[in-house]
């Protein structure tokens, strides 16, 4: 009894934040466009802070960081598998079905809501930026929090579906990359050797780290 009283609380303080966030996005329809136009395709800006990563990684020549780099992507694709798992289990209705008269400004969706698959990806991408070239990361971060914030304001999270979202994706990116690290760096540091090195770094042959 008191572990079901517990959770109608912890529903009905999540229903409490995310009305607040939904009465300020009904206070600033000026908002409406550029939040609605970041939370459905923001994901093109992590795209090209991966690419960037690696383009950066690869001009400075270190092979410790062009493997985070080269990382970086496949760390991002296994925490959003490892959240579809997530996502099945827990099975959380999105806060416009408990919440009817939310103000929605994205499509709806019939998937569920816990952990949001966005933030997972905001927070992999995050991690693997950060393991390549801390400053591109620390931009990462900020881009990551305002996904996370934004798909609240849009209606489609609860708050906590967001913050659980990006540790997921933190977790399970930075997990996945220390357990295959030393393959993949080995891998690596083997294509360094071949035809194929201008792809990981841009250095002259005898010169990388």
């Amino acid at each position: 009894m008191a572990a079901s009283g517990s959770a109608v609380m912890w529903d009905a303080a999540q229903e409490d934040w995310f009305g607040a966030v939904n009465h300020f996005a009904r206070l600033t329809p000026w908002l409406h466009a550029p939040a609605r136009l970041y939370a459905e395709y923001g994901i093109v800006l992590f795209a090209g802070l991966l690419m960037c990563s690696w383009l950066l990684s690869r001009r400075g020549g270190d092979l410790h960081r062009v493997t985070a780099a080269l990382w970086a992507p496949f760390g991002a694709l296994i925490a959003i598998g490892v959240n579809q798992f997530l996502v099945a289990t827990f099975a959380e209705p999105r806060p416009y079905t408990v919440m009817p008269s939310a103000l929605v400004l994205v499509s709806r969706s019939t998937d569920y809501s816990f952990p949001s698959d966005h933030a997972v990806m905001a927070g992999a991408v995050t991690v693997g930026v950060l393991l390549a070239n801390r400053k591109l990361g620390v931009l990462a971060a900020v881009l990551a929090a305002l996904m996370a914030v934004t798909r609240v304001y849009v209606g489609a999270h609860f708050p906590l579906d967001v913050v659980a979202g990006l540790a997921v994706g933190a977790i399970v990116a930075l997990g996945s990359y220390g357990v295959t690290r030393p393959v993949f760096s080995r891998l690596v540091l083997g294509l360094s050797r071949t035809p194929v090195r201008p792809f990981v770094t841009a250095q002259p042959a005898g010169t990388s780290r």
